[in-house]
């Protein structure tokens, strides 16, 4: 069988394409009027965990790593003077 067909052909042969599909796992491209227009692939699941699926999309080049200068330092969250929390709650309870 072809890796290419027309939608017609693809809708009467539609089991012969996802059986083909599913043993060789070759993709076949659907085309409307000579254009390719979808293409039909075997499923993949996407790994569960968070970690997992984050590496999956570096590799395959959808994303990538955020480039991190060595002077970056992690935010540090705080105030700078001490008091700031008693302060902005008084300042809230005048109202």
């Amino acid at each position: 069988m072809s890796d290419h067909y027309s939608l017609y052909d693809a809708k009467a042969n539609f089991s012969k394409i996802v059986k083909q599909v599913r043993e060789d796992g070759r993709a076949v491209v659907v085309t409307v009027h000579g254009e390719p227009a979808v293409e039909i692939r075997a499923y993949k699941p996407l790994p569960t965990e968070f970690e997992a699926r984050h590496a999956d999309m570096i590799a395959r080049g959808i994303i990538r790593p955020a480039k991190r200068k060595p002077s970056d330092a992690p935010w540090k969250a705080g105030a700078k003077r001490p008091g700031a929390l008693k302060r902005f709650l008084d300042e809230r309870n005048e109202d």
